[in-house]
């Protein structure tokens, strides 16, 4: 049974950061999808379907893997 969560992500200013991060993320273990809301300069929304609840910290070190993006908490 997937659950949906959403998060706020500063940082993403084009498509390649979305694939970027899509893909870190759905690198995650249980993570199924990840969809991502490019809103460049401001903060973008992203969506990640997993088998189980993701820690904040979780989401923050595969972001921070690929770059400079940051949650928004």
């Amino acid at each position: 049974q997937n659950m949906s969560q959403t998060f706020s992500v500063t940082g993403l200013s084009c498509q390649s950061c979305v694939n970027h991060v899509t893909s870190a993320l759905t690198a995650l273990p249980d993570v199924a999808a990840v969809r991502v809301d490019l809103e460049s300069g401001g903060a973008s929304t992203v969506h990640i379907d997993a088998t189980r609840q993701l820690a904040d910290d979780e989401v923050q070190a595969a972001l921070s893997e690929e770059g400079n993006y940051s949650l928004v908490r």
